[in-house]
């Protein structure tokens, strides 16, 4: 009977992780489908994006503007295709707005993930560019800069990035999507967030097979038994 008690339990223990593992799976479809929705809409104006931030995460936007290189920060520890570099967060002023928008222009190789020369990836002033948004973190800005260079962050976190900056900077920044004119300096964009749903499915039923070969296991056994006994 202590047998069957520790299958039971077992099989209990699967089956809840199996349920875990759907209910990650309804989470990511629940994240999914509004990036989906936005990112599948029309680019739209930046002054014509929703007001709430929330509405406009992963909105597709028009840029236009004149980039200050001057002051651009550097991403760093960002991978591509399993090689180290950094994102280039590039402000630009767009004309009536004391108000820059920061601009992901894209990832350039650096050796250990922080050191990259910038300079050669000075590509020409948005004119209706292409791109969606993303939101700046409002956590704590702890550990938010990177150590070895002064305009390097780790992570784009909203007051860390103001206080890098001589003037007001938005809450969101812009991943650009579209090419840029001269390929020489374009960086390879960083493309839109990964929406398939992960391997949560296929978790689910190794976990629900197991409870079953937990119970079946332990029934074979005890039928062997009798006939044996």
């Amino acid at each position: 009977m202590a047998l069957v008690g520790v299958a039971v339990l077992f099989a209990a223990l699967f089956v809840r992780l199996g349920f875990w593992q759907l209910e990650r799976l309804r989470e990511r479809q629940a994240y999914n489908a509004p990036v989906e929705s936005r990112l599948g809409m029309p680019p739209v104006e930046l002054r014509d994006l929703p007001r709430a931030l929330e509405d406009a995460r992963h909105r597709r936007v028009l840029v236009s503007g004149q980039y200050d290189y001057s002051r651009e920060i550097v991403l760093t520890l960002r991978s591509r295709q399993g090689s180290p570099g950094v994102n280039l967060l590039t402000p630009m002023r767009v004309a009536g707005n004391d108000t820059a928008v920061l601009i992901n222009r894209g990832w350039i190789y650096a050796p250990d993930g922080v050191a990259a020369d910038t300079k050669p990836w000075r590509e020409p002033d948005p004119q209706g560019a292409v791109g969606y948004v993303r939101l700046l973190d409002v956590d704590d800005s702890t550990s938010a800069r990177s150590a070895g260079r002064p305009d390097a962050i780790r992570r784009p976190q909203l007051a860390t990035v103001a206080a890098m900056l001589p003037y007001p900077v938005a809450p969101y920044y812009v991943v650009l999507t579209s090419p840029g004119p001269d390929p020489a300096r374009t960086p390879p964009r960083v493309p839109p967030p990964a929406l398939d749903e992960g391997s949560h499915r296929s978790y689910a039923v190794q976990w629900f097979t197991f409870a079953l070969i937990a119970v079946g296991g332990t029934a074979i056994l005890l039928l062997r038994g009798r006939r044996t006994a």
